[in-house]
């Protein structure tokens, strides 16, 4: 049994998460959870809310809010949207919690003291009208490499470079909208990396388990030369910047910098999970406590992949303290929207609040996994949807439950009935059961999920082919022991792929599990050959076919969809 740490990209707390954020990290992480777990693994799958820096503030403004009050709100809004869509999260925590500020002065002060972070003046915006300084997120302008108008003070959205406030052309305060500003001079600290470029490109250059995305862009920022990056801003939300465990002097009105104790926050909130579990959250993150023996598995969009592998990794290893590091990063490209980008800021895109009221989460989570934006970026368009929706779900898993079970139990009284000795038609159903759950297995084991899914679909499609050369219902009148095998065979492949959906449709996985009469959960990944596995459930055993597994999309909802959200209807 392997022990098997998993942290998905954390979602910001300004407002519900797209379906892009969703397919690029808390979906993929949670299906690869359940494998694991189905596999017999001992895992940890930890998650948080990102509760600082300048859109946490913007965001209470604009809702009239006490920032603090604004976050509590949202922290329980995005639970319940993990809920509503089976993440299996074992600990859904929060960075504004007190673990994380703990961890947080503790990596600053003790980088401090390996000579990795300094105090430095450095020229600042500042907003004459707004009488204050403006952190990065609060100067918005044209970007000066790609002409983008609604740059940010620390990226461009339209071309992902990296940016300082100074950089931008006609700049103005995203709090007034004034273009009064000026540059001054302020005292900030700065996590040297410089200093760190040899260490992080030798641990980059030795990661084995990434896919090229996450290794290019790792190796794009180092290439490019490191910068040393200022980790606090003039801001009252956040961290309070300490030394030797009281107020830094100076830093009183200064918090750390979002992007320092962001990813602190996977450590925060496997301590905020430990102390309520009463377990020890140190031997999945210090190697003297047994670290060393688990697997760290990351997962994340690429827009956040040099933060993962440049900066964090800095104040890791940077501590030198037996920190577990990443072990494998699982990058995605983009989900596009009608060929642009979602957005939670531009409000442009489905929700994941609002992609509950349209259908159950299953459906989605089918699509984003079958669609997982892996080798290049992905397009959602509702017409996609519809079609993958009907055709997979519908056509394929849903036809041959609903069609085996129910002629089961119309003609063999709701039990498994005896049969005959296997023949021609279950030898090839056997090979390829065999076949299939392989691949499965092998897919996500290297989290190539569109992968996986197609293959999951290709064993439900086999089940299909299986019945058209079986022939239960043709056989009933003239050989019924022929007939029997076929339905003995057919409600043994329900369970099957019961437990083959179980990662990427947990919620429908259990419907046909509990409707096969069985307790408990589908949470055991299918081990053996098909012949054994397809004679699990024995002559007598007692079921009851479900409802519609999952109904069809039809081009009026499709319509009123496209009306509500956008896109061509």
């Amino acid at each position: 049994m392997a022990r098997i740490l998993i942290t998905s990209a954390l979602p910001y707390i300004n407002g519900v998460k797209h379906l892009g954020n969703l397919a690029g990290s808390m979906l993929p992480a949670d299906v690869y959870a359940r494998f694991q777990r189905m596999r017999g693994h001992e895992v940890l799958y930890i998650c948080a809310t990102d509760e600082h820096g300048t859109p946490a503030e913007l965001a209470a403004a604009e809702a009239g809010m006490d920032v603090r009050e604004y976050c509590d709100r949202e922290h329980e809004v995005q639970r319940r949207a993990g809920e509503g869509f089976s993440l299996s999260y074992d600990h859904f925590g929060r960075t504004s919690n007190p673990p994380t500020h703990r961890l947080t002065q503790h990596f600053a002060e003790v980088l401090e003291a390996k000579g990795l972070i300094a105090e430095r003046t450095e020229k600042q915006v500042y907003s004459i009208d707004d009488a204050r300084f403006l952190p990065d997120r609060y100067v918005e302008g044209e970007c000066p490499h790609c002409g983008f108008e609604r740059a940010r003070g620390d990226q461009c959205d339209n071309c992902g470079r990296l940016l300082e406030p100074t950089d931008l052309k006609n700049p103005y305060s995203k709090i007034s909208g004034s273009r009064n500003l000026e540059v001054r001079e302020t005292r900030h600290l700065h996590l040297l990396q410089t200093k760190m470029a040899d260490r992080l490109r030798a641990w980059v250059d030795a990661a084995e388990g990434w896919p090229s995305l996450a290794k290019s862009i790792a190796n794009k920022w180092l290439d490019e030369g490191l910068r040393d990056r200022s980790i606090t801003r003039d801001l009252s939300w956040g961290v309070p910047v300490t030394k030797d465990g009281a107020p830094r002097p100076g830093f009183e009105n200064k918090v750390f910098y979002v992007w320092f104790d962001a990813p602190i926050g996977y450590i925060g909130a496997t301590v905020e999970w430990a102390e309520a579990a009463g377990q020890d959250w140190q031997r999945w993150w210090r190697a003297e406590k047994g670290a060393g023996d688990v697997s760290y598995v990351q997962f994340m969009g690429k827009d956040n992949v040099a933060f993962h592998t440049v900066s964090f990794p800095a104040t890791i290893l940077g501590s030198e303290e037996p920190w577990k590091t990443v072990d494998r990063l699982k990058a995605f490209n983009w989900l596009n929207w009608y060929g642009g980008k979602f957005s939670t800021s531009e409000k442009r895109g489905v929700f994941m609040d609002k992609a509950l009221e349209l259908l159950p989460g299953d459906y989605w989570r089918w699509y984003l996994t079958a669609n997982a934006p892996e080798g290049s970026d992905a397009q959602f368009t509702w017409e996609h949807f519809q079609t993958v929706v009907n055709k997979d779900l519908a056509d394929v898993l849903g036809n041959f439950v609903n069609r085996i079970l129910r002629f089961a139990a119309s003609r063999f009284d709701g039990a498994i009935p005896d049969g005959g000795a296997p023949g021609a038609a279950e030898d090839w159903l056997y090979a390829e059961v065999d076949a299939r759950l392989a691949a499965i297995a092998g897919h996500y084991e290297a989290m190539e999920f569109r992968k996986a899914a197609a293959e999951t679909r290709a064993l439900w499609a086999a089940g299909n082919e299986y019945l058209t050369r079986a022939e239960p219902w043709t056989h009933f009148k003239t050989d019924r022991d022929r007939a029997a095998l076929g339905v003995r065979t057919g409600v043994n492949l329900a369970r099957l792929f019961a437990l083959a959906a179980h990662p990427v449709i947990p919620a429908s996985a259990q419907t046909i599990w509990t409707a096969l009469g069985l307790s408990g959960a589908p949470d055991a990944w299918p081990a053996g050959k098909a012949a054994d596995l397809l004679g699990e459930l024995k002559p007598g055993h007692a079921f009851t076919p479900p409802d519609v597994l999952f109904r069809k999309v039809e081009d009026e909802q499709i319509a009123e969809w496209s009306a509500r959200f956008g896109g061509a209807g």
